[in-house]
């Protein structure tokens, strides 16, 4: 008689090695900071000691009236991480006030609205990126790296206009300058 080896999933799985998480370095930008609005206590202490622990400098706030003063406050590029649902003003109200006030601000939604309409929504409100709860943090840490790439682009690109612009003001000046 052949014997069969018994091997129940709960050995299996707890012999097998976890997959390593990948190693998460500090910002290239340290000085970038990132507004944190999440009216949840614990959550907002979880996303908070995350985002120190990755090296940014963050900005804590617990409703959407705080978190729109936060970043009406920062000066130059920032990150925003809102939660939709807030009391007095919600992500999606923060979003079309930023993108109205056209700040250089990379906004993730996090939220447990996770419908396709919601991310839709939320998107078309001004989010640059959208984050269903529960969400791992190696993926938050992931967007938020993606953030401050097209944060590094947008500050790259304004410098070359810049750039552009005084070429263009030198050029004019030198046409009148040259005699025909």
């Amino acid at each position: 008689m052949k014997q069969i080896a018994f091997s129940p999933p709960w050995q299996t799985v707890a012999s097998s090695p976890r997959p390593a998480e990948p190693a998460l370095a500090a910002p290239s930008t340290p000085g970038i900071p990132v507004v944190i609005a999440e009216d949840d206590p614990v959550s907002r202490e979880l996303i908070h000691s995350l985002v120190q622990k990755w090296g940014f400098r963050s900005i804590v706030t617990q409703d959407g009236h705080e978190a729109m003063g936060a970043l009406r406050a920062t000066e130059g590029a920032a990150i925003a991480l809102l939660d939709w649902m807030m009391p007095g003003m919600d992500g999606l109200q923060i979003c079309r006030r930023v993108r109205e006030s056209e700040k250089t601000i990379y906004i993730i939604l996090l939220t447990a609205r996770g419908t396709r309409e919601n991310i839709v929504e939320g998107l078309q409100a001004g989010a640059d990126d959208y984050l269903v709860k529960p969400y791992d943090k190696s993926e938050l840490f992931a967007r938020i790296q993606v953030g401050l790439r097209i944060l590094d682009l947008h500050n790259s690109l304004a410098k070359r206009v810049a750039e552009l612009e005084a070429a263009l003001v030198e050029n004019q000046r030198l046409r009148f300058d040259i005699p025909l």
